[in-house]
């Protein structure tokens, strides 16, 4: 019996996990700098 690794299966785990990784990032970012971009958007419409 020939060993053939499933490589099909383990490109997708990967594509997976650096798609969570990038999501995580993403939320992080729009946590932390949403107040700001927020109270940005509210001075400047109450200046209009």
């Amino acid at each position: 019996m020939v060993y053939r690794p499933r490589e099909q299966a383990q490109g997708l785990v990967e594509y997976a996990l650096i798609l969570i990784l990038v999501a995580a990032v993403v939320i992080i970012i729009v946590a932390l700098v949403g107040p700001a971009i927020g109270n940005l958007f509210s001075n400047a419409v109450s200046n209009i």
